[in-house]
């Protein structure tokens, strides 16, 4: 008896001489014509459309480059104010934290288990 890989089950089942040493990619019995072209209409790109771009919001660069520009004594990642500390000091907050337990638990991981 010959047995093959099923690609539905992924398990061994029963199977003729020919379908088992006959792996699925390696088949003779190709059809010779090319399979149909499914996106065959052509891509319309957006400078084509008729309608006009709309934009979600105000642009932000030149106000934000202005901030991030001045010369001033504050590092760059405070300069937005109250959000960036907070963000930059839960970011810390977590990282030592993290250390921490990780130093703990390597520290437990270290010593020798009890009988």
């Amino acid at each position: 008896m010959y047995y093959k890989c099923s690609g539905f089950t992924q398990r061994l089942t029963g199977a003729v001489s020919s379908s088992a040493y006959s792996p699925q990619g390696l088949r003779s019995n190709i059809p010779s014509e090319s399979p149909t072209i499914f996106f065959a209409t052509p891509t319309k790109l957006v400078s084509e459309s008729n309608a006009p771009v709309e934009y979600m919001g105000a642009n932000k660069v030149p106000d934000l480059q202005r901030i991030f520009q001045a010369s001033e004594e504050i590092p760059v990642h405070l300069k937005r104010g109250v959000s960036d500390r907070l963000l930059y000091r839960t970011t810390m907050a977590l990282t030592v934290g993290g250390a921490l337990y990780c130093l703990v638990a390597l520290y437990i991981a270290a010593q020798p288990k009890n009988k």
